[in-house]
């Protein structure tokens, strides 16, 4: 069953970088035909870590009514009893990442168990969203080294931290991001605070009246 599983996860990702190769091109092509860039709004890919939580439906419907797609890094362990909320997830357009099963440190585990966490996340996503999520985000920002040859994934870090779960101020938190965010940036929150669901769409109102789009993560590992 893992032959079968590790078959599953190298195709579905080669499918992926060869997408992402091509449309990479393509958008090359486009400048250097037209002697224009291949977009002019600024963009960021808001993430969520450490969910589904009870707080995730109403961040979903509000990023719905936004028209927003945002990416979430799952835990595991809070999946079960929460699988309406991924479907939702997956209805909505949203891309769905793995966090670990028990949000630990890959770093100061053994490979075997490194890999179970990591896999059997995985499995518990696909069995709700018949997809193999191809993207994770290692708890504390932590990879383990050689991991990704055992189970053909792609790290995601961020480049902005909100710091939510530390302050759990919702105007405190929305003054942070604001005033550091930039053009290209991965915002890293939690959906497992309801300050954090009201800074976020207070995050996202504010950024839609400067112009910025939002995308996941995938779109802006293409750039």
């Amino acid at each position: 069953m893992w032959r079968r599983f590790r078959l599953f996860f190298l195709i579905e990702c080669l499918i992926l970088a060869a997408l992402l190769i091509a449309d990479a091109r393509s958008k090359k092509f486009t400048q250097e035909t037209t002697g224009t860039t291949a977009r002019e709004d600024p963009r960021v890919a808001l993430t969520f870590d450490d969910g589904p939580s009870e707080y995730t439906m109403s961040l979903l419907d509000g990023l719905r009514e936004r028209g927003v797609k945002a990416t979430f890094f799952l835990q595991g362990q809070c999946i079960e009893g929460r699988e309406k909320i991924i479907r939702q997830m997956q209805e909505d357009g949203h891309l769905i990442g793995n966090h670990t099963f028990h949000h630990v440190q890959l770093t100061k585990l053994s490979d075997e168990q490194a890999k179970q966490e990591v896999v059997s996340t995985s499995n518990a996503i696909f069995k709700i969203t018949g997809i193999y999520t191809a993207f994770i985000r290692p708890p504390f920002g932590e990879w383990k080294k050689g991991l990704d040859y055992n189970v053909t994934m792609i790290p995601v870090l961020w480049t902005l931290d909100s710091r939510d779960w530390y302050t759990q101020n919702t105007p405190v938190i929305v003054n942070e991001v604001m005033k550091q965010v930039d053009d290209g940036d991965i915002i890293l929150m939690h959906d497992c605070f309801q300050t954090s669901v009201e800074s976020a769409l207070q995050i996202v109102d504010r950024l839609k009246e400067q112009g910025y789009e939002f995308v996941t993560v995938d779109e802006m590992i293409v750039e």
